[in-house]
């Protein structure tokens, strides 16, 4: 083919190769809890799990975050003794009648004196990041996926995102 100047034309800019679909994929989910003690503990791994499966995800990470300063999420496993042992040494290391700032008027403007909920909190973690593997939560023999809440009872809400392929 010959220009109007008659030197070789310039063949066309072709367009580069349509990109293929990456197969890495995210899901989220908010999914809520009403809780019906101060001090409760929730075994959340089946419901999680559920979400999982759900998102189509094979292989990657989960990751959950509690929206809430009063509440953690933890692994360990569900056991009602140990369960036990957990609330006793969260009561034993925070006191809710220590002689905290936050319930102190003259100090802060919270009126629901709950200190010892965003300490405890604190103490465990608002999040966690788990791997995914074969659309479940990768988790050894014992171990369970627990909300805590620390200032109940009340509506909690948790994150959840999974990502991968």
């Amino acid at each position: 083919m010959r220009s109007h100047n008659g030197s070789p034309a310039k063949p066309a800019p072709q367009a580069p190769p349509a990109a293929s679909p990456s197969p890495f994929k995210i899901f989220h989910r908010v999914v809520d809890w009403i809780t019906n003690d101060r001090l409760q503990l929730i075994n959340i791994t089946d419901r999680i799990n559920d979400i999982v499966r759900k998102s189509g995800i094979g292989n990657g990470i989960v990751h959950l975050q509690s929206l809430h300063t009063t509440t953690a999420v933890f692994l360990n496993e569900w056991q009602d003794a140990l369960l036990a042992d957990v609330r006793t040494t969260l009561e034993d290391l925070v006191r809710r009648d220590g002689k905290w700032r936050h319930n102190d008027p003259r100090y802060s403007d919270c009126d629901r004196r709950n200190a010892d909920s965003h300490l405890r909190g604190m103490l465990l973690g608002q999040a966690l990041c788990l791997q995914v593997r074969n659309s479940a939560v990768l988790l050894g023999t014992w171990q369970s996926i627990i909300l805590a809440e620390f200032d109940g009872p009340r509506s909690r809400t948790l994150s959840v995102q999974v990502s991968g392929i």
